[in-house]
């Protein structure tokens, strides 16, 4: 390999270990994605599953939204609205015939058994 005039070698010869870096990224992106999609799924199955059960009524998610508040310094996205957005994903797409199957197949939706239940 011969070494420029300048001693600096192109930046051209560093574009396949910048696209190997992108293309990480994005995966990681994805990922983090699928596991936030996976998580409010399961979240929102819990939650309807309880409630439909009698288990719980409306107040024990707000209960719940502030255990997590209290417990889980700087966790966000599981305030008491949000919990309930995530029962009402659930229970809108639990019987479509498109998404249902497709979260299905999610990684850590594969480690449950037909009931939700890990």
């Amino acid at each position: 390999m011969s070494t420029p005039k300048n001693g600096l070698v192109p930046q051209t010869d560093f574009d396949e270990i910048a696209a190997l870096i992108t293309a990480a990224r994005l995966r990681a992106v994805q990922a983090v994605n699928t596991s936030m999609i996976d998580l409010y799924w399961r979240v929102g199955q819990t939650i309807s599953r309880k409630i439909e059960q009698a288990q719980w009524g409306d107040g024990v998610v707000v209960q719940l939204a502030e255990l997590l508040a209290r417990t889980q310094p700087g966790l966000r996205g599981f305030t008491r609205s949000n919990l309930f957005r995530m029962r009402k994903f659930y229970e809108t797409y639990r019987d479509d015939p498109i998404v249902a199957p497709l979260v299905r197949l999610l990684p850590a939706a594969s480690e449950m058994d037909g009931d939700g239940a890990p």
